[in-house]
């Protein structure tokens, strides 16, 4: 049963962690509620934690989670007085929110009014210029027309960010460096911005290469009350998505944290602001402060603040909008320790950050506790798909000082292991360790900037994790023959290649990115000499595999190692470092490697065909874009791998494409002396 003056049923409008996140803490409350879902999205989990699903229309966005009239429909029918918009699809939507009201809804958000003039970047710039507050020089008008954004752009000066107005998430932004780049980059950002938000327009702002990016939580109630609950730093970004989070931020003094803090409460109040909201800031190297804009909506990275106040912003946010005043005063707000939050993403960081999706067959992460926070939006066994963001968890850790926060984040994401499709945890372990990061002075292009210091994708393995390896395999082996013999002390039950002339060796090939190692072993037992690709033997002594732990001695040298297996590949962590190895037939070379160079040209991933920027026959530059794939809301310029001649293409704007589907066909360009 519902508390006193809360809501009996809220409807989210939305899908995956956020969904789950707010049905938790309505479930806390006594408060049932109602799912929406795309026809994708008929397995998922937040489907699956709802007391009520509907389902909405068709995967695309477009088809469902954008589709506000269908939304309303479900919350009618199915009884809810209120709508929960989460973050994204239609949450800054004043059409929408407007709309909710006019069906005799909630709004669980700002007021429409108040969202018409902060849910545009273009018209917040505008507001908190008016109100003194300082802003990025830049074109935040009306008019959108192409000639007009140029002109724009040449007064406002290279380099600058072409921005949508109705965006969020680091989707819909460029930095454009020169005016001949403009007019592509701003087709591209409009396209990407209608993918994304239903809406293109954009503006520009000057460009300021390496500032922080540090943000406020505001909060205001329908009685008048406005509080601030501390800041947060987002400035470890990749492509303007951020990928690390933390409360409070470790750069701003004293006099510049209660600055921003007095600002964000000022703007906030300038507009009768209700709900939940965060004023976003950019810090200059200088220790000066400009606004980026309000997003008025529950922030993805909120459960940081959560951590460190020990408040629940949801219920807070289900409190305000039923009428109630703020549970806090300003205050009474208290900030203890320190949090930090990562975003666990299915995506191959080797392969310039492809998202991926498929089937999660394996999907670890630490236990919760007080310290230590998961905010998941698939189970094992759920599969990632195409048609969203590819956001798999958030992982939150709270600790009594920054050192120790980061301290347990390496820890609990060393503890994490997926098996299916690729993921960020490698890179995400890298960024914990990465001396920008543990010294708090990254800034929001460091990591586009120095991307290959987090990157480790050509690196050999060194032997001692081969031999582990090596080692992991062996003793499985050994199990999985007990097992079956059910005898591990007959001798039919050694696998420790035995002959009358002596013991011979056995052969092992194991693939590490895309680099195969021969390995010869003799032994048995827990006790083996490993020779890897005709080096030295090592020596490996008192092997043992209990459950995912590897305790060995290699040439003497205790290791301990966490070891995971999946079909013929396996995991291996050694507390700091994190690597794959596939276990090969004899006989095969090393997969991935594609030698045909027949000039064929795969889709990456699946996705759909957005723009041909080729015709047959046309000749091309090596690396020169075919054309354009949209998946997860992101665009992705298929290049020609050679110069050459297009010899046919095999898509056509609007197809759905699978992964490794032929996309073109590129003939080499003869050499000199007219050899292909």
């Amino acid at each position: 049963m519902a508390r006193p003056g809360l809501f009996h049923t809220v409807l989210v409008a939305n899908r995956g962690e956020i969904a789950c996140r707010v049905i938790r803490t309505c479930r806390r409350l006594g408060i049932a509620t109602v799912a929406v879902y795309s026809e994708a999205d008929a397995g998922a989990l937040h489907v699956r934690m709802a007391d009520q699903a509907r389902c909405i229309g068709g995967a695309a966005p477009a088809d469902s989670y954008l589709r506000g009239d269908a939304v309303i429909a479900a919350a009618l029918h199915s009884g809810a007085q209120a709508i929960h918009p989460g973050y994204g699809f239609l949450s800054e939507n004043a059409d929408f929110a407007e709309a909710v009201e006019a069906a005799g809804l909630v709004f669980i958000g700002p007021r429409p009014g108040s969202m018409r003039r902060m849910g545009s970047k273009a018209g917040a710039k505008q507001l908190m210029a008016q109100a003194g507050v300082p802003v990025v020089p830049g074109y935040t008008g009306e008019d959108q027309a192409p000639d007009t954004l140029a002109h724009e752009a040449a007064r406002t000066g290279f380099p600058l960010m072409i921005k949508a107005a109705h965006g969020g998430g680091g989707k819909g932004m460029r930095v454009v460096h020169r005016a001949g780049a403009f007019a592509e980059a701003l087709e591209s950002c409009r396209r990407e911005a209608r993918n994304a938000f239903g809406r293109d327009r954009v503006l520009l702002e000057r460009y300021l290469p390496r500032p922080r990016h540090i943000e406020v939580q505001v909060f205001g109630d329908s009685h008048g009350n406005l509080v601030h609950l501390g800041e947060r730093e987002c400035s470890a970004q990749r492509r303007y998505q951020k990928v690390l989070e933390e409360s409070p931020s470790p750069y701003p003094t004293a006099p510049l944290r209660q600055a921003m803090a007095r600002a964000a409460v000022d703007a906030a109040r300038a507009i009768d602001y209700v709900n939940a909201g965060t004023v976003e800031f950019i810090v200059d190297a200088d220790g000066t402060f400009y606004f980026m804009e309000i997003n008025t909506r529950l922030q993805v990275e909120h459960p940081v603040t959560e951590m460190v106040t020990g408040l629940d912003l949801v219920e807070w946010q289900l409190r305000v909008a039923a009428g109630q005043p703020l549970p806090l005063t300003q205050d009474d707000i208290r900030s203890r320790g320190h949090a930090i939050e990562v975003r666990l993403y299915a995506e191959d960081p080797d392969a310039g950050f492809l998202p991926a999706s498929g089937h999660l067959r394996a999907l670890e992460v630490p236990g919760a506790t007080p310290q230590v926070r998961i905010d998941a939006g698939v189970e094992a066994g759920d599969t990632v798909t195409v048609f969203y963001d590819p956001m798999i968890a958030k992982l939150v850790v709270h600790a009594d000082d920054r050192a120790q926060a980061l301290a347990l984040l390496r820890q609990s994401l060393a503890q994490c292991h997926v098996a299916g499709p690729k993921t960020n945890l490698a890179f995400l372990e890298a960024l914990a360790r990465h001396p920008a990061v543990v010294e708090g002075r990254i800034d929001t292009g460091y990591l586009d900037r120095h991307l290959d210091e987090f990157l480790d994708p050509g690196a050999p393995a060194q032997s001692t994790l081969l031999a582990a390896g090596a080692t992991a395999w062996l003793l499985r082996t050994q199990d999985l023959t007990h097992a079956s013999t059910g005898d591990p002390h007959s001798p039919w039950a050694l696998a420790d290649g035995w002959r009358l002339h002596g013991r011979a060796a056995r052969q092992l090939r194991l693939q590490v990115g895309e680099t195969v190692h021969s390995l010869a072993a003799r032994g048995h037992g827990n006790q083996w000499q490993l020779a890897i690709d005709d080096a030295a033997p090592l020596d490996i002594t008192h092997a043992r595999l209990t459950g995912t732990r590897l305790d060995l001695c290699i040439d003497g040298r205790a290791r301990r190692l966490a070891v995971r297996f999946d079909g013929q590949a396996l995991e291996l962590h050694d507390g700091q470092r994190r690597v794959w190895m596939h276990l090969l037939p004899p006989e095969q070379a090393g997969a991935g490697t594609d030698a045909t160079g027949d000039g064929r040209v795969l889709a990456p991933m699946p996705g759909r065909i957005a723009m041909l920027q080729v015709q047959p026959g046309q000749v091309v530059a090596a690396g020169e874009p075919l054309l354009v794939m949209e998946a997860m809301k992101m665009e992705l310029a298929i290049k020609a791998p050679h110069p050459g001649t297009v010899a046919a293409l095999h898509a056509a704007v609007g197809d759905f494409v699978e992964a490794d589907a032929l996309l073109a066909v590129v003939t080499p360009a003869p050499h000199a002396d007219g050899t292909p």
